[in-house]
């Protein structure tokens, strides 16, 4: 049954899914199954696999959906006892200890713009683990020769790549192109789409400026208010390495459910304190 599991696992990180794999570390008593035992759950409610079924698996069940939008391992002892049955319906004997481990494979994020900052942006993300991919229209920045191995690199215009290609709702966005109407262009085009995590670089000035433009244009308020902008950290980053640090420090924040995504509280203070400016 686990190699059942094992495959339908290995075969999500390869779609680039979410899931959930639970595991029994420890039994003892009556119970369905033995240490060892495991059950994949998928964010759509489908599973692979089984920790015993009944009163165990039903709430091992919803504790894994609950941690694949959570982002955060879990770790649930159950003791049956006769309050647990009646609540549940069901009946059970001896105690049990699952393991609930969130699991995606290496983030996508896709770097807009292969600039200074672009370039350190994507170097760093690879390092730490991000799937990196860089979209610019100018062979001269954008080429493997520069990046190096391990790094896909597009050399296209922004918004007509974006016009042919949805990128995933797991995927992290970096808009730092090299101006003003290359970052409005791409905002234009990803603002709209479900992502983990999309981020624009600029002064609140120019924020405002770009926000106010998109909302002449229809975008909806809360597609803005989705945007981490100013982008990165507040590392009081002045040159470009600086600043790909503080960007990649968010990006891993965001990924580890340091920064809740979307983040509308802390992103509504800034958007609306650019709108101010």
């Amino acid at each position: 049954m686990n190699q059942e599991v094992f495959a339908a696992l290995a075969e999500a990180l390869a779609r680039g899914e979410e899931v959930a794999l639970v595991t029994i570390v420890a039994a003892t008593g009556s119970t369905p199954q033995r240490v060892g035992a495991k059950m994949l759950v998928f964010p759509d409610g489908r599973t692979v696999g089984t920790i015993g079924g009944g009163c165990y698996e039903n709430d091992a069940f919803w504790k894994a959906r609950e941690a694949i939008t959570a982002r955060r391992p879990l770790n649930i002892k159950y003791e049956l006892n006769d309050d647990f049955a009646q609540e549940t319906g069901l009946v059970c004997g001896g105690q049990m200890e699952v393991f609930i481990e969130p699991v995606e494979a290496s983030p996508d994020v896709y770097v807009f713009g292969a600039g200074h900052v672009g370039y350190f942006v994507a170097k760093m993300a690879r390092e730490v683990g991000f799937r990196v991919h860089v979209i610019d229209d100018r062979e001269k920045f954008a080429n493997t020769e520069r990046f190096g191995e391990g790094i896909d690199v597009i050399v296209d215009n922004i918004p007509a790549w974006l016009g042919s290609h949805t990128l995933p709702s797991t995927a992290y966005a970096v808009i730092v192109t090299r101006g003003h109407t290359h970052d409005l262009d791409a905002l234009r085009a990803l603002s709209s789409h479900p992502l983990r995590y999309l981020g624009l670089i600029g002064s609140k000035a120019k924020v405002k400026r770009i926000f106010d433009a998109l909302r002449e244009e229809g975008t909806a308020d809360d597609a803005l208010r989705d945007v981490h902008a100013p982008i990165g950290l507040d590392i009081g980053a002045i040159t470009p390495q600086e600043i790909a640090v503080s960007i990649v420090a968010e990006l891993i924040a965001v990924k580890h459910g340091k920064i809740a995504q979307p983040n509308v509280a802390a992103v509504t203070m800034r958007w609306e304190g650019a709108l101010s400016k």
